[in-house]
């Protein structure tokens, strides 16, 4: 019986910390594209000049909090 009960509560676990993770990485897309929207709306508010990308990307970053 005190088997069962491990094997339960291990994939209980497992299902929690997979249910964590995923919802992480959700989380992490979503961050990433809020940050690569800012930066298209960057893009144009600098000149619309080619080149400065990382720039870009970088000062999206920092304007979501990242």
């Amino acid at each position: 019986m005190a088997s069962k009960a491990k094997t339960i509560g291990g994939t209980d676990r497992t299902q929690r910390k997979k249910a964590a993770q995923e919802r992480e990485e959700l989380l992490d897309s979503t961050r990433e594209q809020e940050i690569r929207n800012r930066a298209y709306e960057i893009y144009p508010q600098r000149g619309a000049q080619p080149g400065y990308e990382l720039e870009d990307w970088f000062q999206a970053e920092r304007a979501s909090g990242v």
